[in-house]
């Protein structure tokens, strides 16, 4: 079972984070009964100070160079990522795409109508690269810019119904594609670092809503358990906060 990771900043994170895709991968140590690996196109974290995704330097040293593969990207949307998902999909075979965008979209770019639009080109294309292709889709989740500004929590709002129609129109036996829960508990303020991106329990609670979905859906793994995948003794003051 091969996995990808597809994000905007929260799933690419910035030097000196652990990611969500680093919970990810814990948790498929832990709880994925067979062979598995995650795929994708880069494996470097953003660096603010030079403004590129070239830094190296994440929180777990012992986050395998394999296992840190991804296409996520600072400032990138479905807008970004329609384009380029089939042929992604297609040199790095991928089984099951773990997809969070939306909110860059929503933010810079595009309104709600034509975020869904190009969320629908998206599934449509890595269709074509693997008919058989699982997505596990991430509604935009709350965060400090819809705390105070009333249009743009609409606009959140009603890409989120949006989605989750695209979802049931797009949804076949052969290709299933399943819209995850908004993070249970989640709060923008003690599980983002910044109002948007997810701090450490922020990590364990976007990774949950990812391994919950596909547990429940489709037997794969078993549920989220934070206890099964704390960092380890001499990181895990850092990593729980």
């Amino acid at each position: 079972m091969r996995f990808m990771c597809v994000g905007d900043s929260m799933t690419i994170g910035r030097a000196g984070d652990f990611t969500w895709r680093y919970r990810m991968w814990q948790h498929l140590e832990a709880a994925f009964d067979g062979p598995y690996a995650i795929v994708g196109p880069r494996t470097e974290l953003y660096d603010a100070g030079t403004g590129t995704a070239a830094s190296t330097e994440y929180a777990a040293p012992g986050f395998p160079a394999d296992a840190r593969r991804h296409l996520a990207g600072w400032g990138e949307g479905w807008l970004h990522m329609a384009p380029v998902i089939a042929d992604t999909v297609a040199e790095h075979r991928a089984d099951i795409l773990l997809v969070s965008l939306g909110l860059i979209d929503l933010g810079f770019y595009t309104d709600s109508e034509q975020t869904a639009l190009n969320a629908r080109t998206f599934l449509t294309a890595a269709r074509t690269a693997n008919p058989h292709i699982r997505c596990v889709l991430l509604p935009v989740i709350p965060n400090i810019r819809a705390e105070s500004d009333a249009p743009f929590a609409a606009e959140c709002a009603r890409f989120n119904e949006l989605l989750a129609k695209a979802v049931a129109d797009l949804d076949t036996a052969a290709s299933p594609i399943l819209l995850a829960s908004h993070p249970p508990g989640y709060d923008i303020h003690t599980d983002t670092y910044d109002g948007t991106h997810p701090g450490p329990s922020g990590e364990h609670r976007l990774a949950a809503a990812y391994a919950d979905a596909m547990h429940q859906a489709w037997g794969l793994g078993g549920p989220y358990a934070l206890a099964a995948v704390r960092p380890p003794a001499a990181v895990a003051t850092s990593a729980i906060g």
